[in-house]
């Protein structure tokens, strides 16, 4: 077993650093109702957001129920999972189940489609705690975010990582000198986990560690925002070609997010310029294709860096990074598909009909139908907002009816709360008395058995009657 997952904090003061999220995490799950909004931990990789939240549960008693990147997060998986678990009883006895769906930022594709939605439905309708964890918070659905609360966790400093170090050593049995532990929790640039696995795989094979034999260090390769800042920045020619190099993309990603962040020029003429190094580029990238001679990539990422860098000419970036803008229409797309395939699926299992009858035939008259009285069909066929936007087209319309029947369920639920919490409390009633009613019987005078002279004298009359 590797030592990051064997020394995986157990409890939460067993965790290293982020106090703060740590007791607002303590003081959400005390005093937790199903009036409190879901939690998101977000921050760097390896600042301690999974095991916060696995170890809050084991310090409240609680069972987890976890849905990670490794499962496939569809619509149909979340709910057979997390959402069925939200809404019952654990079987194990514990007094709850806390839903946790880690990497929430990194819904995308077709594995994960629908998956968004059914996080949304998920907390909406959760009879137990849920907690969200990501890496951004930005990039989690604003429709998600604004219904949860957000805990930070920051990057752990040096000097609180190298304890842990010190603490895995010595269980370990293994002799490490200071310097390589301090020169280990300063490489791991804040992650803990990096920090471990770097001692792990310096310490393999060895009962004593020192400076001199330790890995180069965590892999920190430089990002799209990284590259976006530093053309806008005061960076050189050849750092910033470096950082476009040391990118995990291809050229033709890099030319749209470039050309995505061009808002940093606001004159015109700049902007023109901008653009024509970014045509340029683009010219090479369809000789690379066509042609296929990659190395005319080179020419396409200087061109497209330093072309705009040197237009850019050290002004800084003022405004947020944006993803390009034909991801988002993309995005949107597949949105829409998602939904449309979503209400077909519930409309025509409803009706008994094909999905492609449903749509040809009898869509439009059923939307004049539901127009008329939206609640009551969006309450039989269980339409959500986006759905029913389908058939009324007034989105403002849709999100007020489903308010309104997310209002009765509700008070349904609340209904049956309470005539099952009476229900309970009259059995226990019924069950007192009694237990009261035997030691009442007892106290009271037995009756006397019959004597045998009535016995005689009904058998006299009986005789008599002859």
């Amino acid at each position: 077993m590797d030592w990051a997952e064997k020394y995986r904090p157990a409890h939460l003061d067993e965790v290293v650093g982020n106090s703060t999220a740590l007791r607002q995490m303590l003081d959400w799950a005390r005093t937790w109702s199903r009036d409190k909004k879901p939690l998101i931990l977000y921050g760097k990789p390896g600042t301690g957001k999974t095991s916060s939240a696995h170890a809050l549960a084991a310090d409240m008693g609680w069972e987890v129920i976890e849905l990670n990147a490794s499962d496939q997060r569809t619509r149909a998986a979340i709910e057979r999972t997390a959402v069925s678990g939200s809404t019952t009883a654990s079987l194990t006895g514990a007094q709850r189940k806390l839903i946790v769906i880690d990497e929430a930022d990194n819904l995308h594709g077709t594995a994960d489609r629908g998956g968004a939605r059914a996080i949304l439905d998920l907390i909406r309708g959760s009879r137990q705690p849920v907690i969200l964890i990501a890496n951004d918070l930005y990039a989690i659905p604003g429709e998600i975010r604004s219904r949860c609360d957000g805990v930070q966790f920051k990057a752990l400093q040096a000097r609180s990582i190298a304890p842990r170090l010190r603490y895995i050593c010595a269980a370990e049995k293994i002799s490490c000198s200071e310097q390589a532990l301090h020169q280990i929790a300063e490489a791991a640039h804040g992650d803990m986990r990096a920090a471990v696995n770097m001692l792990y795989a310096s310490a393999s094979g060895r009962e004593r560690l020192s400076e001199e034999i330790l890995p180069s260090g965590k892999d920190d390769r430089s990002s799209i925002f990284d590259l976006i800042v530093a053309i806008y920045g005061n960076t050189a020619p050849e750092a910033l070609l470096k950082i476009a190099y040391d990118v995990d993309e291809t050229p033709d990603t890099l030319i749209q997010w470039i050309e995505a962040n061009l808002e940093g020029i606001p004159e015109i003429d700049d902007l023109s310029a901008a653009y024509s190094c970014l045509s340029r580029a683009d010219e090479y990238l369809g000789y690379t294709y066509r042609q296929q001679y990659h190395t005319l990539w080179r020419y396409a990422t200087s061109l497209m860096v330093l072309g705009v860098g040197s237009v850019a000419d050290r002004r800084g970036l003022h405004a947020r990074i944006t993803p390009p803008e034909r991801w988002k229409r993309m995005s949107s797309y597949q949105k829409q598909k998602a939904v449309r395939s979503s209400m077909l699926r519930k409309v025509s299992s409803s009706l008994h009909m094909p999905q492609r009858t449903f749509l040809e035939t009898y869509m439009s008259p059923l939307g004049i139908v539901i127009d008329r009285d939206p609640l009551t069909y969006a309450r039989e066929f269980s339409l959500d907002a986006d759905e029913l936007d389908l058939f009324l087209h007034d989105r403002a319309r849709a999100a007020s009816v489903t308010r309104a029947l997310a209002a009765e369920e509700k008070a349904e639920v609340t209904k049956k709360e309470r005539e099952t919490k009476s229900r309970r409390k009259q059995e226990e009633g019924g069950k007192m008395r009694q237990k009261e009613l035997p030691a009442k019987r007892e106290e009271a005078p037995l009756p006397e058995p019959p004597a045998e002279k009535s016995s005689q004298k009904s058998q006299k009359t009986l005789f008599e009657g002859f």
